[in-house]
């Protein structure tokens, strides 16, 4: 598990080291053990007053996708030498008004052995068109957990999170 204080170690670095202009203002900063995500938020274009819904909309995502294309240099020198400095690779994205768009990101293989009640579940997922293989199958119950089980999830994250510190503690600790 990553430690509290490796994530703000690493939101630390990111805040210093980020150009001045790059976002309005870093919205988050995720780190697991395979990659950091940094978001951002990106100025919002100005439209007509009275502008739909649909206009904003597609304002918003063009004002992204140009944030992308104009800032890609800029970019990959900060997640060169963040990968370097945390071994881990550097994701972004951007958010505009109401919408958020992630450029690259990492999609980590995770095995695991299922027994045959676990496996139908995914099977019926996938019979259903819900998903289309059983890896496909698999992510979309870890959405699903993620989207109603986040309080419990963040519980959890929270003890584990002293239990480390509560270890580091313990008389086996490395003193410095």
């Amino acid at each position: 598990m990553i430690t509290s204080e490796q994530i703000e170690k690493v939101r630390g670095w990111f805040a210093g080291r980020l150009p001045e202009d790059l976002f309005e203002e870093v919205t988050e900063v995720t780190v697991d053990r395979e990659e950091i995500t940094v978001i951002g938020r990106v100025p919002e274009p100005r439209l007509a007053e009275g502008a739909s819904a649909t206009e904003r909309e597609a304002a918003a995502q063009g004002r992204i996708q140009e944030f992308r294309e104009r800032t890609r240099e800029a970019r990959m020198t900060v997640a060169r030498e963040a990968e370097q400095r945390f071994g881990r690779k550097v994701s972004w994205g951007a958010v505009c008004g109401a919408e958020r768009a992630l450029f690259t990101h990492v999609a980590a293989p995770v095995m695991t052995r299922l027994r045959q009640p676990e496996r139908q579940v995914l099977d019926t997922l996938i019979a259903g068109g819900v998903a289309r293989s059983r890896s496909e199958a698999l992510a979309w119950c870890v959405r699903l957990v993620q989207r109603h089980a986040d309080d419990w999830l963040t519980e959890l994250r929270t003890s584990l999170e002293q239990v480390h510190r509560v270890r580091s503690q313990g008389p086996d600790a490395t003193t410095s």
